[in-house]
């Protein structure tokens, strides 16, 4: 081969992996999105809840099934939605889930009645729980393990935390200008460019060698078991955990679930096989999820209450006060990349923990009737960089060792707990922050409300301690 041959082919070769590195890039950008829009869903109906209650006709006790619909189903669906990605495609359930979340929201804006904005939110928590593992998934799979995963994850979260900024802020200006229907609408048109681009963009799903058969039976039993769990978890403090209701529903989640794990076993082609508890990465990442949620992702409630109850901030004022920690998380999540480039996954996340403990301890400083925003800042911000730090390197532990065909039903039960330990968390912590509030008006509930949050800070605070002693388990293995 001439000089001049050996030059044409070494330029193909190096054009080709250009193509190639910005098609990733696209690829990355739309699972950003993705994860945007889902972050975005979660806190853009908050604002718009009065709104709802009073266009619809909710009563106080059934208002809050806007909210509660979209989180029991959810977290019932989430072992599903990874074990579909793996078998069905992770593309096609990423598409999939974007498409139901369009059809969804469509649904919730025109909603005539309470009825139909409830199944409508319904629906849309089934799209999250299909669109969450679908996306980690598929980052997972395009980007190699090592420093081009790593930042693809810190993009991904870093679009996540933008969401919840982006829509808490959007909440109040829509509902303001349009009316609640607009938080419901503004989906549609986001959710479906992304579902339309993504046909063109993300690589198609490999095609299996040999045949896999999908496990109806397992399916059913953890999809209804679990989703009976979250209910009771999301109900308990509402309706009371001692009542009939609560107890029956307890019972059959539990009798589901162990029949699942009975399935499972005996499964020659199970939906979560058992092998996958041995991958000790994983294991401790479930646990760290489930803590992470319980603490660090109970603290937007109590600044929420901190800020509009005790402060008295209007719904778009509350809006624009996380802007700091939301841009304190982003900016953790890049942090977390670099640290976990440059040292191993376990020792990332220890120090993002330590960081976050620093700062939620300092967050109760800012904790009191008479506390202006300035004092709660440090806080915020430091707290802020150790949840980014944290969120991308326990997704990197989560994936870590688990092999390409796994990994939807991985990132499905790492979910599974993250969503389980968020509605634990806040079951617990609220009915703490709240039991010296009952009976009280004016100043003095705002007094021991105030009291209440710093309370609930502080033991977030000490269950991310207990987050840090957990990752002390994780193997030690190479730079990630």
């Amino acid at each position: 081969m001439s000089t001049d041959q050996q030059t044409r082919l070494s330029g193909s070769k190096s054009e080709m992996a250009s193509v190639k590195q910005r098609g990733m890039g696209w690829s990355l950008a739309l699972l950003a999105l993705a994860q945007l829009i889902y972050g975005l869903d979660i806190n853009i109906v908050f604002v718009a809840l009065p709104e709802i209650g009073h266009g619809l006709g909710f009563s106080e006790q059934s208002l809050q099934w806007v909210v509660s619909a979209y989180t029991v189903f959810c977290g019932g669906f989430l072992l599903l939605g990874g074990r579909a990605a793996d078998m069905l495609g992770q593309k096609r359930m990423f598409i999939f889930a974007l498409v139901l979340y369009a059809l969804s929201s469509l649904l919730g804006g025109l909603a005539w009645d309470p009825l139909v904005i409830i199944i409508a939110r319904a629906i849309q928590g089934i799209g999250a729980a299909f669109l969450f593992p679908a996306t980690l998934s598929l980052i997972n799979r395009l980007f190699e393990e090592g420093p081009r995963r790593n930042r693809a994850l810190a993009v991904w979260g870093g679009a996540g935390a933008s969401g919840l900024t982006i829509g808490s802020i959007l909440g109040g200006v829509l509902t303001n200008a349009f009316g609640w229907e607009a938080v419901f609408l503004v989906n549609v048109p986001l959710a479906g460019i992304v579902a339309l681009a993504a046909l063109f963009v993300i690589p198609r799903d490999k095609r299996r060698k040999q045949k896999r058969y999908f496990d109806i039976p397992g399916a059913a039993t953890v999809t209804a078991g679990a989703t009976l769990l979250v209910y009771v978890l999301v109900q308990g403090p509402e309706l009371g955990w001692a009542s009939t209701e609560m107890i029956i529903c307890a019972a059959l989640s539990l009798i589901l679930l162990s029949i699942f794990a009975l399935i499972e076993i005996r499964s020659t082609a199970p939906l979560m096989s058992i092998h996958l508890f041995r991958n000790r990465s994983l294991a401790a990442s479930m646990v760290i999820t489930f803590i992470y949620m319980g603490t660090f992702g109970a603290l937007p409630y109590f600044l929420t209450t901190l800020f509009q109850n005790v402060h008295g901030y209007s719904a778009l004022q509350t809006g624009l006060a996380f802007i700091i920690p939301s841009l304190a998380i982003a900016a953790g999540t890049q942090l977390g990349e670099r640290l976990a480039t440059r040292l191993e996954a376990r020792s990332t996340l220890l120090i993002g923990m330590i960081i976050g403990i620093v700062g939620t301890i300092l967050i109760p400083l800012g904790a009191y009737t008479d506390s202006s925003y300035l004092m709660i800042v440090p806080g915020l911000v430091i707290s802020g960089i150790g949840q980014g730090i944290t969120w991308t390197a326990m997704w990197i532990t989560a994936s870590d060792g688990v092999a390409p065909e796994d990994q939807g039903v991985a990132s499905g039960m790492a979910s599974t707990t993250l969503n389980i330990g968020n509605a634990i968390g806040l079951a617990i912590l609220i009915a703490i922050a709240n039991s010296g509030t009952h009976q009280l008006t004016g100043e003095a509930f705002r007094q021991a409300l105030a009291g209440g949050n710093r309370t609930a800070i502080y033991l977030a605070a000490l269950g991310i301690l207990l987050g840090a002693l957990v990752a002390l388990f994780l193997p030690r293995k190479r730079k990630v």
